[in-house]
Order: C-alpha cells, then sequence, then structure tokens
C-alpha cells in the first residue's frame, strides 16, 4: 500500500511555513488524539500518521530531502517510513506540541502544566555549537563542555538529609497537581504547597539544599553527521537534565552554526568555487588544476568558455547521507588585468588591433538593429 503524501495528510499547501504545518499537526493531533477516540484503531491510525508527516515537515533538512526525493528520500530518518510504534513514541518526539507533558492531551492543552507524570523525564538543554565548512560536509566527533544537574550523591536525589524521608504533600496528596471543574473540562494546574514534587521536605538536604541535584560540568561527546547545514537542529537523546521522579535523561539538542569558508560556498548538496582563469586559457582552453573539498583536481577548460560560465565537477559536493553526494559548481572567473605592462601589454595591443576589424563588424549590426527599434 503507498503512503499517502505528507502534505496531503496534514492539509498544508507546499509553499507553507513551519508555523503553519504546526498548526495542521496540531488540529488532526487534536481531533484523532486517544483520549479523544478511545478503543478507536482508524483515529489512532490516523494520529499516527500526521506525527509521522509531522516529523518530516517539521524538520528543515527533512523536509528539503522529503520534497527533492519524496518518501525514499527520508526512509530511516527518525519514524519515517516505518511509522511510530506506540503513542508513547509520539508523546516523546513532540512534547512540546502536547504542552511538555504526556498521556493525555486535556491535560496539556486544558491544564496548568502536567504534573508529576508530564516530569517524569528530565528537562532538556540546548546548546550552540560552530563548525568548521570541512566538518559540516564529512561530520566529525566534537567534545563539547556542559554544565548541568546530576543526582546529589548525598541524599541521592530525595532532597532531603540522609537519615530522614520526605512526606506526602497534604494539598495534593502526591499527585503533584491539584484540579477543579467538573465534567469534559477540567482544570489541571502544579501544586502551589509542593510545586510539583507531590512531597514535602521539612529537613532539606545540606549537599542540594533539597533540589535532590547539584551542578556539576562535563564533557560529552557528539557525532556530526556528514552534510549536516547551517542552522540545523542535532537531538542528543539521553545527554539533558536528570529527573527527579527516577524518570530517564532529558534529551541534549544542538543547534549547528557553520563558518564559512574562504573558498567554496555551499548550495544545498552542491558546493560553489570560483576559478580565476587567463583571457587567452579561456579563449584558447586549457588544463588547469582547481580546489575541491578533498585537494586538487584537472578541470578542462573548453576553447571559447565565456566569463561567468559554469562548469560541473560530478561527485564532489556535499555528502547526503544516502551514498550519494552533491557536484562542484566552478564559475570560470576570466581576469581582466588592470595594468597590462611590458611583453604582456604589447601583446593585447597587437591583438586588440586585429580584433577591431571584427569588433567593428559586430558593433555596426548591433546598432543597425537598435536603430531598427524605434523605426
Amino acid at each position: 500500500m503507498s503512503k499517502r503524501d505528507y502534505y496531503e495528510v496534514l492539509g498544508v499547501g507546499r509553499e507553507s511555513g513551519g508555523d503553519e504545518i504546526k498548526r495542521a499537526y496540531r488540529k488532526l493531533a487534536m481531533k484523532y488524539h486517544p483520549d479523544r477516540n478511545p478503543g478507536d484503531s482508524e483515529a489512532e491510525a490516523k494520529f499516527k500518521e500526521a506525527a509521522e508527516a509531522y516529523e518530516v515537515l517539521g524538520d528543515e533538512q527533512k523536509r528539503k530531502r522529503y520534497d527533492q526525493y519524496g518518501h525514499a528520500g527520508v526512509e530511516g530518518m527518525g519514524h519515517a517510513g516505518r511509522g511510530f510504534s506506540s503513542m508513547e513514541d509520539i508523546f516523546q518526539s513532540f512534547g512540546d506540541i502536547f504542552g511538555g507533558g504526556g498521556g493525555s492531551i486535556f491535560e496539556s492543552f486544558f491544564g496548568g502544566g502536567g504534573g508529576r507524570a508530564a516530569a517524569n523525564a528530565g528537562s532538556s538543554l540546548k546548546i550552540g555549537l560552530e563548525l568548521s565548512f570541512r566538518e559540516a560536509v564529512f561530520g566529525a566527533t566534537k567534545t563539547i563542555d556542559l554544565r548541568r544537574h546530576e543526582i546529589c550523591d548525598t541524599c541521592h536525589g530525595s532532597g532531603a538529609k540522609p537519615g530522614t524521608q520526605p512526606t506526602t504533600c497534604h494539598t495534593c496528596g502526591g499527585a503533584g497537581v491539584v484540579r477543579q471543574g467538573r465534567g469534559f473540562f477540567v482544570v489541571q494546574t502544579t501544586c502551589p504547597t509542593c510545586n510539583g514534587r507531590g512531597t514535602i521536605i521539612s529537613d532539606p538536604c545540606t549537599s542540594c539544599h533539597g533540589e535532590g541535584l547539584v551542578a556539576k560540568k562535563t564533557q560529552i561527546k557528539v557525532p556530526i553527521p556528514a552534510g549536516v547545514e547551517d542552522g540545523s537542529r542535532l537531538r542528543v537523546s539521553g545527554e539533558g537534565e536528570p529527573s527527579r521522579e527516577g524518570g530517564p535523561r532529558g534529551d541534549l539538542y544542538v543547534y549547528i552554526s557553520v563558518k564559512a569558508d574562504d573558498m567554496f560556498e555551499r548550495h544545498g548538496d552542491d558546493v560553489v568555487c570560483k576559478v580565476p582563469v587567463g583571457y587567452a586559457q579561456a579563449s584558447l582552453g586549457v588544463e588547469l588544476e582547481v580546489p575541491t573539498l578533498e585537494g586538487k583536481a584537472k578541470l578542462k577548460i573548453a576553447p571559447g568558455t565565456q566569463p561567468g560560465e559554469i562548469l560541473r565537477m560530478r561527485g564532489l559536493g556535499v555528502p547526503n547521507g544516502y551514498g550519494r553526494r552533491g557536484d562542484q559548481l566552478v564559475v570560470v572567473n576570466v581576469r581582466v588585468p588592470k595594468k597590462p605592462s611590458g611583453r604582456y601589454g604589447e601583446l593585447l595591443r597587437e591583438l586588440a588591433e586585429i580584433e577591431s576589424s571584427t569588433i567593428e563588424e559586430d558593433n555596426k549590426g548591433f546598432f543597425d538593429r537598435l536603430k531598427s527599434l524605434f523605426e
């Protein structure tokens, strides 16, 4: 069975911006959410289909590959192609869409922050990372200095002084949230007494001051995939903040910036460089050594090559992650000397005399055509 077009799934056009795509997915998620459609397998399938479409179209890099190659271009990237196996996968991937929480979409949209169930996983962290042009093209492993919280060694995360125990919050009964309202619309807010923890600490740990966490410096290695683009976001699972409730760590989001290169510019999977070529070389043809991302390579300049002409060197561009590479585009930059002197100047003057008759004929034809436009 063929997969539906992701734009069709979300009901948006190919020119739609990121905010419009996010709103469309949010609308479908509300419509087909399992809380609103209990036991409805068709709604569950649509819910998963919408999540898969948003995972691709909501990511600039994946969307670009999908626009270029269709479903085959994003096969194996995240859940694209194989789909989401469970509701939990979706809630974990798109916690920001569902208010940062977990199971119930109504708790997220009508509640006040998700409570303890939403706080099981630790918070995510964000960090910027600058790469050189070639690191972005070929990939690298970068060591990042990170300051984050760790579970307190003294109280083992309880926040209570050793030998004592936290007590259950009397306001929320340990739930971490309080609810108000009746029927379908129930407003849920974080418990004001325990601030969502569900417990009260009467005698706090002196090492973490009752937080259960202490700030520490650490180093982690981040693998950078080949072909990553400026402005991309990489997700490093399990390298965020720890959970106070014993849940998994949050994730680390690495925002990539790529330094400009003196020789090359990137255009998608292609790289562009300008190569200086002499007037005589462009006229008569020549074989030159030109720079590439991996060193030097030979390039034939055909006789009569014009200034600004673009020559393509196939397979010397940026790897796209699917065993293919873009091309290198060489822009011919014909050099015109500002003050030719010596023998070089003499030869140019002789050439100018030879060319003058041909240029006069060309100019006469041009002005005749121009005159006819006004007659």
